[in-house]
Order: C-alpha cells, then sequence, then structure tokens
C-alpha cells in the first residue's frame, strides 16, 4: 500500500510538474507590454504605450521611426496571422498543413497573385515615402522575427520563421483582392441552369439588375458542369485558414442631420470570423502626421482609419471584376487555342509547391490572353473544354500599395477623391467624412462596359472576340456621391443607380439593409454618436416580415395541427427583429430553409443548391421569387403526375419546417428562442483540433442579429437548423467629428493573437454584447491608462 501511494505521489509531482511547466512557458510568450527594448533603424526613442485593451499609441519624432516600431508590435501581437496571410497568395500553406492544404495551393499558385506581386514591386518608385515607410515597417516585423518569441504555433505546426518582405504585402493585398469577387461563384452556375433549362428560369434571378430596388444615389457635389468551378472555389475560400472578405455596412451623416453640427462618420466592414481577428489597431504620433488606424496582418498602411481631420472606410462594392471564358482547343494541338488571329500557343507557367511530410508538387498552369486555365488548378472540374479566368487585379497596373498609403496620408477631400482611383480593383465603396463637414461615398475599380449582347453572369466565348471586348470607363463615371443635398451617404453592398443610363453588373446584396438604413437615416436630424451605435446594432429587418405576410397569405390554416397554428400565430406578430430572446426568427429561418430546398432543389441537385445557397444571387431572389406564382421554380420535376403551385410548396414547406424544429427543440413553441440555435464561436485555425479548441478558439457566444440586418451577423443557410455564425462586422466604428477623442469602436475578439496575452479575448464579451470602447487620441488619457514600452536605437 506504502508503495502504491509513493508511485501515486510520484505520478501527482509529475503532472503538476508538468502543468507547471506549460504554464511558464505559455506565459513566457506573452508579449512584452512594458519596459525598453533596443532595436535598429530608428533614430530617436519611441515611446509606445499599450492602453488597456493592448492598442499601441506609438509617439514618434519621425514617421519612419513610427513605422519600424509599428512593425515590431505588430509581430510580436500577429506573427503566427501573418505567416498564414502571407501564404495564401503564392500557394503555401501545404508547408504547414500538409495535404489538407493541396487544393487551396494549387488553386491560389495558379491564378497569378505571386507573379503579379512581383511585377508591381519592379514598377514601385523605390524612393517613394510609400516604399520607405513599408520598407520600415518591414524592417521592424523581421527585427522581432530575428529576436522575439517565437509564437506558440510555430513549434505546434513546425515552420521555421522566415524573413518578412514587400512581395508578402502585395499578396496580403492580392488575397483579400480575389475574396471579394462572387463572378466565380455565380457565373458558373447561372450558365449551368441556363443550359439545362432555358433563361425562363433564370428570371427570377433578377440577373438584368431588375431585383435592385433601393439604389444607392449619384451626385457629384463639390468639396466644403460549369457549376464545378462554383462549388471549388467557394469550398477552397471557406476552408481557409484566413476568412474572406464579404460585405460590410458604413454610413456618413452630414452636419446638418446632426445634434452637434458635425458629421459623425460610422462603418463596419463584414468578413468571415476568426481568431485572431481581421483588424489591428494602432494609432501613430509623429510631428507631422497622426492616424488611427486599423491595419491587415503584415501589411504596413490601414484600410480604415481616423484622425482629428478626417475618417474613411470601405464596404465591398460588389461589381464584376472577373470574367470566365470558354477557350476553344485546337483539335490538331491541344497546346494551342482559337482566337480570331487564329489558333495562338498556351503560354505555361511553372510553380512548385512544397508539401510537408510527403513530395513537392510540381504544377504547369496554362494560360490564354485571358488568363490562366482554371482546370489545371480545380480538381473537381471535369469538363475538358478549357475555362480561362480574366480578372482585372492581375490584368491592370498593380498600385495597391500607393493606394493605400495615400489614403492614410490625403490632405482633403479633393485629394482623397484622387487617390481612390489608384485601386483598379477590388471594387470597393470608399467612404469618407471629414471635420470640415463633408461627406463622400466614392466607388474605386477599373471598371468596364461589354457589348449589349454579351452577358457577363455567363461563360464568355473566349474564341470569338466580341465577349472579351471591353470598353473601360474613365474614373469619373465611377458611381459616387460627394455632399449631396439629402446630407448622408451609406452603403451597404447595395446596386447603385445608373451612371449616363448604365447599370453596372455586379453579384449586389439584397435591399434588406439599405432599405432599413435609409429608412432611418432619411427622417432624423438630431443624430448623436450613441443613436449611431444604436442603429450599428440593430436587428431589425426591412423585408422579412413582408415577405412572410405574403407567405402566410396562402396557408391552408384549416389543415394546421395545433403546434402549427401556434407557430403561425409567432410570425404573425414578428416586426423583423433577431433577438436572442424571440422565437420568430428561429421559424422563419426554418420555413425560409424549407421552401428553398423544396422549390431548388429538384432542378439543381443537392450539390449545385448547396453552391446557390452560398451565392448573392440567392439572397437577392427570395422576396421576389417566392412572391411570383408563375415562377417555374415551383414545378417539382420529379413529380410527374402534378405540377406543383406557390401555394402547395409554401404550405409544404411550412409543414416540413415545424416537425423539424419538434425534432431539434421540442413541442412547445414558446421554446425556439433564437439563441437555442444562433450561436458564434471564433475559430482558430488550431482549434479546429478537438483537443486544442478550449485553448485557442473563443466562443460560443449566443448573439441577436442574422443575414441582411444591419447587425449583418452572417450564418450559412443548413438543413440542420444550427446558424453558427460565420462572418459579420469584424469592427464597429462610430467616429463624431463634434468628440472626435471620445469616438469608439469595438474588435470581435481581441488585439492581440497571443493565447497569453490579456488582449487575446478582452473584447469578445463586450462584442457579443454590442458594447463599444473608446479609440483614444488624448495624450493625457492614454499615459493615464497605459502601460509604457520605450523603444532605444541600437
Amino acid at each position: 500500500m506504502k508503495k502504491l501511494k509513493k508511485i501515486f505521489l510520484i505520478l501527482l509531482s509529475l503532472i503538476v510538474l508538468t502543468a507547471l511547466g506549460i504554464f511558464v512557458y505559455t506565459k513566457y510568450k506573452k508579449p512584452i507590454y512594458d519596459g525598453e527594448v533596443a532595436i535598429q533603424n530608428i533614430s530617436e526613442e519611441t515611446t509606445v504605450y499599450f492602453d488597456e485593451y493592448g492598442i499601441p499609441h506609438i509617439y514618434a519624432n519621425s514617421q519612419k521611426d513610427a513605422m519600424t516600431v509599428l512593425g515590431y508590435v505588430h509581430a510580436q501581437d500577429r506573427l503566427w496571422q501573418m505567416e498564414l496571410m502571407r501564404r495564401i497568395a503564392p500557394g503555401r500553406l501545404s508547408e504547414l498543413f500538409g495535404t489538407k492544404a493541396l487544393k487551396n495551393d494549387l488553386f491560389f499558385a495558379g491564378i497569378g497573385i505571386d507573379e503579379n506581386s512581383e511585377k508591381a514591386i519592379a514598377e514601385l518608385d523605390k524612393n517613394s515615402e510609400a516604399y520607405q515607410l513599408a520598407t520600415a515597417y518591414l524592417n521592424g516585423v523581421n527585427q522581432f522575427i530575428e529576436s522575439g518569441k517565437t509564437p506558440l504555433e510555430f513549434e505546434l505546426v513546425g515552420v521555421e520563421k522566415e524573413k518578412y518582405t514587400l512581395k508578402d504585402v502585395y499578396n496580403i493585398f492580392g488575397f483579400m483582392s480575389f475574396s471579394f469577387a462572387m463572378a466565380q461563384k455565380t457565373d458558373p452556375l447561372l450558365s449551368d441552369i441556363r443550359d439545362k433549362y432555358g433563361m425562363e428560369y433564370l428570371k427570377d434571378f433578377g440577373i438584368d439588375g431588375s431585383l435592385g430596388k433601393t439604389q444607392l444615389k449619384n451626385y457629384k457635389g463639390k468639396s466644403s458542369d460549369y457549376s464545378a468551378i462554383s462549388k471549388s472555389v467557394a469550398s477552397l475560400l471557406d476552408a481557409s485558414p484566413i476568412p474572406p472578405f464579404i460585405g460590410s455596412n458604413s454610413w456618413v451623416i452630414g452636419a446638418q442631420k446632426t445634434k452637434n453640427g458635425k458629421v459623425i462618420f460610422a462603418n463596419d466592414p463584414h468578413i468571415g470570423f476568426a481568431q485572431p481577428c481581421t483588424w489591428y489597431e494602432a494609432h501613430i504620433v509623429t510631428p507631422d502626421y497622426e492616424m488611427y488606424g486599423y491595419y491587415l496582418a503584415g501589411t504596413p498602411f490601414p484600410l480604415l482609419g481616423h484622425n482629428r481631420n478626417y475618417a474613411y472606410g470601405l464596404t465591398m462594392f460588389e461589381n464584376d471584376d472577373l470574367d470566365l471564358f470558354q477557350e476553344e482547343e485546337n483539335p490538331q494541338n491541344p497546346n494551342q487555342y482559337k482566337t480570331i488571329d487564329g489558333y495562338k500557343d498556351f503560354s505555361v507557367r511553372k510553380k512548385i509547391i512544397k508539401v510537408k511530410d510527403s513530395a513537392s508538387v510540381t504544377l504547369n498552369v496554362k494560360e490564354s490572353i485571358h488568363g490562366p486555365i482554371v482546370n489545371d488548378i480545380l480538381s473537381t472540374l471535369t469538363t475538358q473544354k478549357p475555362i480561362a479566368m480574366s480578372w482585372i487585379y492581375t490584368q491592370e497596373k498593380n498600385q495597391i500599395l500607393n493606394a493605400v498609403y495615400s489614403l492614410c496620408h490625403a490632405k482633403d477631400l479633393n485629394d482623397f477623391y484622387k487617390n481612390v482611383e489608384l485601386i483598379h480593383a477590388p471594387g470597393l465603396n470608399v467612404m469618407y467624412g471629414d471635420a470640415k463637414n463633408n461627406i463622400a461615398w466614392i466607388t474605386s475599380g477599373k471598371l468596364y462596359k461589354m457589348p449589349t449582347n454579351v452577358n457577363p453572369n455567363f461563360i464568355l466565348n473566349g474564341s470569338n472576340g466580341i465577349d472579351d471586348k471591353k470598353e473601360f470607363l474613365p474614373f469619373s463615371q465611377n458611381p459616387s456621391a460627394i455632399n449631396p443635398p439629402w446630407n448622408y451617404v451609406y452603403s451597404s453592398n447595395n446596386q447603385p443607380e445608373a451612371v449616363n443610363g448604365y447599370l453596372y453588373p455586379g453579384y449586389y446584396l439584397p435591399e434588406d439593409r439599405a432599405k432599413r438604413i435609409n429608412s432611418l437615416l432619411a427622417p432624423k436630424n438630431n443624430w448623436t454618436s450613441s443613436d449611431a451605435q444604436k442603429m450599428i446594432l440593430d436587428n431589425t429587418s426591412a423585408v422579412s416580415p413582408s415577405t412572410v405576410s405574403s407567405w402566410m397569405q396562402v396557408i391552408n390554416e384549416k389543415s394546421l395541427n395545433a403546434n402549427q397554428k401556434s407557430a403561425l400565430e409567432v410570425l404573425k406578430k414578428w416586426t423583423g427583429s433577431n433577438k436572442t430572446s424571440e422565437v420568430a426568427p428561429t421559424i422563419y429561418n426554418k420555413w425560409l430553409y424549407c421552401y428553398l430546398q423544396n422549390a431548388f432543389e429538384d432542378e439543381l441537385g443537392k450539390d449545385n443548391f448547396n453552391a446557390f445557397l452560398g451565392t448573392h444571387t440567392m439572397k437577392q431572389t427570395i422576396a421576389s421569387q417566392s412572391q411570383n406564382e408563375a415562377s417555374p421554380w415551383w414545378d417539382n420535376i420529379h413529380t410527374k403526375e402534378q405540377i406543383e403551385s406557390r401555394s402547395i410548396i409554401l404550405n409544404q414547406s411550412f409543414k416540413d419546417a415545424i416537425t423539424a424544429l419538434e425534432t431539434q427543440l421540442g413541442t412547445d413553441v414558446a421554446t425556439w428562442t433564437w439563441n437555442k440555435v444562433h450561436t458564434l464561436e471564433h475559430q482558430h485555425p488550431l482549434g479546429k483540433v478537438d483537443a486544442l479548441r478550449g485553448y485557442f478558439n473563443v466562443g460560443p457566444f449566443e448573439v441577436d442579429g442574422a443575414n441582411e440586418v444591419i447587425n449583418n451577423l452572417i450564418f450559412p443557410m443548413s438543413g440542420d437548423g444550427i446558424y453558427k455564425v460565420t462572418a459579420g462586422p469584424s469592427t464597429r466604428r462610430i467616429i463624431d467629428f463634434s468628440d472626435v477623442e471620445n469616438s469608439v469602436s469595438i474588435l470581435p475578439t481581441g488585439q492581440s493573437g497571443v493565447p497569453t496575452s490579456p488582449h487575446y479575448d478582452d473584447q469578445a464579451e463586450m462584442y457579443a454584447q454590442g458594447k463599444f470602447r473608446k479609440m483614444k487620441m488624448n495624450k493625457k488619457e492614454i499615459i493615464a491608462t497605459s502601460t509604457r514600452l520605450v523603444f532605444k536605437p541600437r
């Protein structure tokens, strides 16, 4: 017995010592927020104050010193995220994750972002301030890589640290730009539907722009078996360890409509949730410059920012900047393709993809004049006909570094407007407001017209010399509104009105958010920062209640059982709100899924139906198609003995929904509250491993919000009735120019990507509860609430 007791004590001691060792080791990995650090490449002492949320406020005597220090502190909080971000575009994730990431790598290596980055850097003015400051930032990053603590993830995955380069920066912007595009998800699917069922089936999809009922108004004021492509690209983006950019809200309220007579700016870019979260906040102050900015991991200039003079932010334009062309091979020579000038040789680009614990893969990418042949880089595409991808980002001059630098160094509105022109892709709604009471909405992107008989929503003909004729338009014709007389501008990824009679094609989101935003902004003329904060958290759909009302009109109530009648009564009282305590959103979303499945899956098939659910076209279609008695989608092609009608499908779908909810949540309708099915968990790439989930992931949280409300907490439609939020506001920012030092924001989790940092998840509860914190700019207040880290020249 004594021997057993002794063995037990030894084992217990070993466990305690091991646990203590792990605890001490992981704590050692924590970023340094106070003390002194000696680094090279700074001319004078630079002080960083980390406030109570870990946000660095960098005070330097030159922008070069500030950028060097920014690179260092950014790396100590986000080096693992930087590593992932820089590896996507060149196809280097397989070096970390093995064959699981190979499909992703084959695709991104094939589309040419990496080569485009090299070309852009070769054309850069090496004497420009943008280049010099970006180089200083990279120097700071690399000094941390050389001397700083190695993140735990590097050791778990088994990867060596590598120096950061300017090409990494360009590749990150390239991946961001590709994730904005929707054509690769939508065009192949629409082409399949057209070819199988005819154009009649596409009328409900509004590809002519007819469903864009709430359009952004322009005003030039003055200053004071194609569907495999859809499925493959969607699955690659979903499986990526870095979340894609999806949509956004922003509005800028003019001084005439605010209580204090100054502009109020609001922005919440919608991006896939992950841990670490997308943005790194930093406040820089030098004698000639100040900016409170939001940075992507590994990039030197902020995509969102403000100072005492102006604020800017982004939403996605959703214009069409990517086309797919079917090439015609020479039947005598598969290495050639047909053009109007005869057959030409495909060019071939060779890439070597290294794979962890396996042999390297050689990728030979064919390219036509239109772009890379995606058959070679999408393993699920079985068609033998070569499909080329033509994307503005890789075909036009890439000036993204100068563009982003210029946005955060603009002198005034006119200068800012001019700088937006540098962004050829992606298409963005760039929002602006300033202390001089100017407001603006400006779209970026190299826009173009195609021949009137060419529909860019489909796979185009690459050999006829017609489908690829683009008429590029001057930047002055990009949709915009500058100081409009209605005294506010907004964007929620909805369609702009026609410019010079031309309605720009794109993959716009439905009018739901736009209609709600417009209805709240238009009548009110005494806006405050608090009002804007409430609005950015608004959970009410402007469209869903009327859609449901039209559905309920065809329900045969006499055929319903008691539970079905109870559920119907809940929906009759619904005002469109999506709070955790409500039952109606649970019923509505289940009914919505069942209607979509019963109406569309028979024609599309299971895989294509799931691909359809991931498109903006699906969201655009709901309100219109579900009220169209004559839609061909109602008839189930598998039931030859009858022709289904709108009434039959909606009644069947309602009963299917209630039966499914009874199985899932029980028979008491009153308990079917939204919080039981609508949750948010921020997933770290290594948190997919069950043993590591509790350490790396943040959440889950029960959350308000839903698809296509202002508080756009986005979930994929699925048959299981569980709506796991995958995307939403990547930050919520409100800047009030009547009191800019008390402007507010919030991040979804925290500032740091290091799990042992106190700022890894210290904003997560606040975010889920709809709370805010200050974006501090007052130096006295910053010093009083911060730790102090001094960087000394070495």
